[in-house]
């Protein structure tokens, strides 16, 4: 927490006519006005990366949104599901329920406003060395996943900003005898990112231990926050057919 300082840049929108810097941990991203109706966009981050775009423009002016937006593009998009090792487990006595709140990685998303369209621009990470995958099973029949370990805290206000999200897990046991829960795997596509200036939700999550037949499961289902944070826009990162050679990407 001691990274955090006042120069951070909120989420948000923001209309741009001129030179805009924003500054987040470790990255810093530059929005320069290089001539009539044309911007360029540049940001640079602690792995030594940068990035660099020209950006047309319809009038002297763009709005671009920050938002924060699900892990899953750093450093590829290879997998849909989150692996959340919790770093204190939780104990179910038998047909029991319970409620957490952990953290969950984040990535930021930059996003270019045309009326009501909202446009990718580009995304990165302010935690580079914590970004990283990890396999849930056999490495014959397991799944990647972007993997973290997780903090229990007290409340959806307890995210760290610009690192991760609070998302509120709803446990519960319908078998006959207690367990413990270290880990939770799912597919975070079907669960939304809100913010409120520089801090981050996610949608909760319900994980309930069953009996299948002889084989003992954890289904996992997604369910809507309610909240008044503003919802992030979906970041899409798509791969674009080649038939010529241009450099599009």
């Amino acid at each position: 927490m001691s990274e955090l300082n006042s120069n951070y840049t909120n989420y948000g929108v923001y209309e741009i006519d001129d030179d805009f810097d924003c500054i987040f941990p470790k990255t810093d991203v530059k929005f320069r006005k290089i001539g009539e109706n044309v911007f360029s966009y540049f940001r640079s981050d602690s792995e030594d990366k940068t990035i660099e775009k020209m950006i047309p423009t319809k009038n002297n002016k763009i709005r671009i949104e920050i938002a924060p937006i699900r892990p899953l593009n750093h450093p590829s998009h290879r997998t849909s599901y989150v692996y959340l090792e919790l770093e204190t487990p939780v104990f179910l006595s038998e047909n029991s329920h319970a409620k957490i709140f952990a953290r969950c990685p984040i990535e930021i998303g930059v996003f270019l406003i045309d009326g009501e369209n909202k446009n990718s621009l580009d995304f990165f990470t302010c935690d580079p060395l914590n970004s990283r995958f990890g396999l849930y099973g056999t490495p014959e029949s397991g799944t990647l996943c972007k993997y973290a370990k997780s903090e229990i805290v007290e409340s959806l206000d307890d995210s760290i900003p610009y690192k991760n999200a609070v998302m509120e897990i709803n446990f519960g046991n319908e078998l006959q005898g207690g367990h413990s829960i270290s880990k939770v795997i799912f597919p975070i596509t079907e669960n939304s990112v809100y913010y409120d200036k520089s801090r981050a939700i996610i949608d909760s999550i319900s994980a309930v231990i069953k009996k299948k037949l002889t084989i003992e499961t954890i289904d996992v289902s997604s369910d809507k926050v309610s909240t008044n944070w503003t919802e992030s826009p979906t970041y899409e990162r798509k791969e674009l057919v080649k038939k010529l050679n241009m450099g599009v990407d």
